[in-house]
């Protein structure tokens, strides 16, 4: 029997720009795998100007919200908590809302990141290189903080953004070493490496990938695979793309949203892998 009304819940991911995103698609396939046919799950364009309204006028059936750029920091002060982990990024990508009025932020992109490697059979590397130095980057240092026992070098494009990566290094107890973007093939020698730049970034960085290579998490995931993906690929590197990093972190969204832990992981990726065909 459909849900009336009253008995709707809803989950948004809200971004500019948003009509990129696969959450709607991810989040609706887990209602659907489990019956769940109050809930509802949307997108919204949504900036940082808008940010403070929309949030003003979310009624009692709102559950939670997923949040993209420009959104991951400019919502922090309108929230009444956020989690340690969120904290230790300055970056909030999901937003609880609890019944007793409280907005609640956390980061599911660390776990996400985290979970998707175990799922490959990566628990733990000696070292690990970053390619770029963006936001993602950040989460990723944070994950690697968890799962790394040596050094992390970080390949980036100036000597500001190397300071921000050294200082991320310091917030989060992980011992970073910079290096220049010129260098970046280098990275290749590590046992893991995660690619943080845009669409096309490390093009030029294929014919450098060497014989014997670990795992690429690559967290681009249109188009996929990347040149360097596939060129790692017929090394017979393991590969990861940001698909994985992307149903991980909204299976920890769904359960927070939902409070049903009930395995959708499969169920998400078919979605995400149909929305891409």
């Amino acid at each position: 029997m459909p849900a009336s009304p009253t008995d709707v819940r809803r989950a948004a991911v809200l971004g500019s720009p948003i009509v990129h995103s696969l959450s709607p698609q991810l989040h609706n396939a887990a209602y659907a795998e489990l019956g769940l046919d109050e809930w509802r799950y949307d997108r919204f364009e949504t900036d940082e100007v808008a940010l403070p309204g929309f949030l003003a006028g979310l009624g009692p059936e709102w559950a939670g919200l997923s949040l993209t750029m420009p959104l991951k920091r400019a919502v922090i002060p309108l929230l009444d908590e956020v989690t340690e982990t969120a904290r230790s990024v300055e970056a909030v990508n999901t937003v609880v809302l609890r019944a007793d009025g409280r907005k609640v932020g956390d980061n599911t992109d660390i776990p996400g990141l985290i979970a998707a490697l175990h799922e490959r059979g990566v628990e733990k590397v000696e070292s690990a290189a970053i390619l770029g130095a963006g936001a993602t980057a950040s989460s990723a240092l944070a994950a690697l903080s968890r799962i790394c026992t040596g050094e992390v070098v970080t390949y980036v494009r100036s000597e500001q953004r190397a300071d921000e990566m050294r200082g991320w290094g310091e917030r989060l107890g992980v011992r970073v070493r910079t290096a220049d973007w010129a260098d970046a093939a280098q990275a290749f020698e590590a046992p893991l490496v995660i690619a943080t730049t845009p669409k096309g970034g490390t093009d030029h960085l294929v014919e450098a990938v060497p014989e014997s290579v670990g795992t690429l998490f690559d967290v681009l995931y249109d188009p996929w695979p990347t040149p360097l993906a596939a060129a790692w690929e017929r090394r017979g590197g393991a590969v990861l793309s940001g698909l994985d990093l992307l149903v991980h972190q909204a299976v920890f969204q769904f359960e927070q949203f939902t409070g049903d832990t009930r395995p959708v992981l499969a169920a998400m990726r078919a979605a995400g892998v149909k929305a891409l065909g």
